[in-house]
């Protein structure tokens, strides 16, 4: 008959030693890997003309400030705007200047002054598909064709003949209301009158690129940073006659270009602390240039905002 032999009290040392190795290698492996909470967090919204550059800004500052967090969301530059006017954002990115209702709005609900800094430029582009023969076109064809009262609907009105495309008629791909860039389309083409109705309306800019790249007979408006190889950009007479001027980097700076605009940052206030840092980082030739890596226009030295 056999016997069960005790454990040695060496066994049972050198079985704690192990399991205690074990949970340690565990919670190293686990728990003890958990990221350290941000030392900040900067709340960044509104325009998606900006949304990509917003991103790179983004990405590019963790490298520099790695315990900082900026996140970034688009929708529209109303709708970085209205969160600015309720006080949840720390910047507000707008491709058009805030309305005196809303800075008003801004005042009433924070008792706080928005502040405006100049991120860069922008041309705002009128895209065709790359197979369109047209090359040129002036603000009151522009307004014909976008304008509710506008006549222009098939682009032989415009002497335009598309390759491949069995019917003429002119695809309008536009923007929703919310956009910076539906504002300032309709301001300076529309002169503030509606827009026709029965376009395409997209949330984001380069949305509008796509679709003008997959059909041959459309027409569309979004930030020259979207252009791809799909599409054209159009140059644009001031008035039906006159030079038309192409959207470039030069154009853009001395304004001949007749859609040229400022991208714009809003604050509750002059920044303070990390919102700050980041700012003038932004504004720093390392943020410019990733400003011109975008497809945007950076600011020259002596025009940038001083935190």
């Amino acid at each position: 008959m056999s016997r069960r032999m005790p454990h040695s009290s060496k066994g049972i040392s050198r079985l704690s030693t192990y399991l205690f190795l074990l949970a340690a290698i565990v919670f190293l492996q686990c728990g003890g890997t958990r990221k350290k909470p941000p030392a900040a967090v900067i709340q960044v919204k509104g325009s998606d003309t900006m949304v990509n550059l917003a991103q790179a800004w983004a990405e590019e500052y963790k490298r520099v400030e790695p315990a900082v967090e900026v996140e970034v969301s688009g929708g529209g530059s109303g709708v970085g705007i209205a969160a600015l006017i309720k006080g949840t954002i720390d910047i507000a990115n707008a491709s058009r200047e805030m309305k005196a209702e809303e800075a008003e709005q801004v005042r009433h609900n924070t008792g706080k002054e928005p502040v405006e800094y100049v991120a860069g430029y922008d041309a705002l582009a009128v895209f065709v598909h790359k197979d369109n023969p047209l090359t040129e076109i002036s603000a009151e064809e522009l307004a014909g064709i976008f304008a509710e009262d506008g006549q222009i609907t098939r682009w032989s009105q415009l002497g335009v003949v598309i390759p491949g495309a069995r019917d003429d008629k002119i695809i309008r791909i536009s923007r929703q209301s919310s956009s910076g860039t539906y504002e300032f389309f309709r301001k300076r083409i529309l002169h503030d009158k509606d827009f026709k109705l029965g376009s395409c309306d997209m949330n984001g800019s380069k949305e509008v690129v796509e679709l003008v790249a997959a059909t041959r007979t459309a027409i569309g408006y979004s930030g020259m940073g979207y252009a791809t190889a799909g599409v054209k950009m159009l140059s644009i007479a001031p008035r039906k006659g006159e030079q038309a001027v192409a959207p470039t980097v030069e154009n853009t700076l001395n304004k001949t270009y007749i859609l040229a605009r400022s991208l714009q940052m809003y604050t509750l206030g002059k920044p303070q602390g990390a919102a700050a840092k980041y700012l003038a980082w932004m504004l720093s030739d390392a943020g410019q240039k990733l400003v011109e890596q975008s497809g945007y226009v950076p600011i020259p030295p002596e025009r940038r905002s001083r935190l």
